[in-house]
């Protein structure tokens, strides 16, 4: 087991971004994304009032972060849900506005770390990358049932694969043979597919294939599509949303929920802007920010972070 899984990415940084909203004395935050607990675990200890209510859809990770957290007692609620489920959680629990939301998308060290979950390429196991063992399929399943066309769009969409015709054509064709169960032999079909060119740029060759599986797997980027603007719609004025993101398809999605909170909605060329028109979010970070060296130096996982933030300033107009 790498030490690295106990390393939160950018702690401190979400910390202070959050810390103006959680000076409310019965203030509540919602970790969207709990893991191994870190961030959360982190949060309580700094902000001693704060309460806070926490979401994974892994039940492992529950329980691990659960032992991880009980020191704080009534202070922490562990639901399991995805983060998209955030309006239903908070309904359920009766909060109807919070303070802070924090999410620290893509997947979380214990699952990468953990060799038969299959996440890694650089490991042999089943071929599984459900983040919820207990719903939905498997990456094999998608492997050896879905039609070509739907492969090569899901490895362009979601992996930003440009070798992904090739990558397919390769997979039907030895899906026929065999069905597919594990990683090593994708990951050798994959160097065997691609030109040389190819293999050159970019860390492992099969990298964006996994990622863009992950992703269909567990319909990540259709649950950020769906959390983010839920998160800003449960923050209270003054709270604040923080969002880590690993990847440029999940980044761009919080920087369009972003900037369209923070633009005016007025109709072109009014003198005064009326006040339903005015935005209702201020950006806390110029453009995305990224982990210092230090940092990637002493947590790898820290390399491909981009930390966005933003600041509800004014309420929903009444619909």
């Amino acid at each position: 087991m790498s030490n690295d899984r106990h390393v939160p990415v950018m702690l401190q940084r979400c910390l202070d971004m959050l810390a103006p909203a959680l000076q409310r004395p019965d203030a509540v935050v919602v970790d969207c994304t709990l893991g191994l607990g870190g961030h959360s675990e982190a949060l309580l200890t700094q902000f001693p009032e704060v309460r806070l209510i926490a979401l994974d859809r892994d039940k492992e990770a529950l329980r691990l972060s659960g032992e991880r957290l009980a020191p704080f007692g009534e202070r922490a609620t562990l639901v399991h849900a995805v983060y998209d489920e955030l309006p239903e959680v908070l309904d359920r629990l009766g909060v109807p506005k919070v303070d802070g939301v924090l999410f620290d998308l893509g997947v979380s060290s214990m699952q990468l770390d953990e060799a038969d979950r299959g996440f890694a390429y650089a490991q042999d196991a089943p071929l599984d990358m459900r983040m919820d063992q207990s719903t939905g399929i498997s990456a094999a399943e998608v492997l050896n049932t879905y039609p070509a066309g739907e492969l090569v769009r899901i490895l362009r969409a979601y992996g930003e694969e440009k070798q992904a015709k090739r990558i397919v054509s390769a997979i039907v064709r030895e899906r026929e043979k065999e069905p597919f169960d594990n990683s090593a032999r994708l990951v050798e079909l994959i160097r065997d597919a691609l030109p040389q060119a190819a293999k050159r740029t970019g860390g492992n060759p099969a990298k964006r294939t996994f990622q863009a599986l992950r992703i269909e797997v567990n319909h990540e980027l259709d649950s950020v599509e769906k959390a983010i603007p839920a998160a800003v719609k449960a923050v209270r004025v003054g709270g604040r949303v923080v969002v880590l993101s690993y990847q440029s398809l999940e980044d761009r999605i919080v920087k369009q929920v972003f900037a369209a909170g923070a633009a005016t909605t007025a109709p072109p060329g009014l003198p005064v802007v009326p006040e339903k028109y005015q935005p209702r979010l201020k950006l806390l970070t110029r453009g995305a920010e990224l982990p210092t060296e230090e940092e990637v130096a002493e947590n790898r996982r820290a390399a491909p972070a981009r930390l966005r933030g933003a600041e509800r300033i004014r309420a929903d107009e009444p619909s």
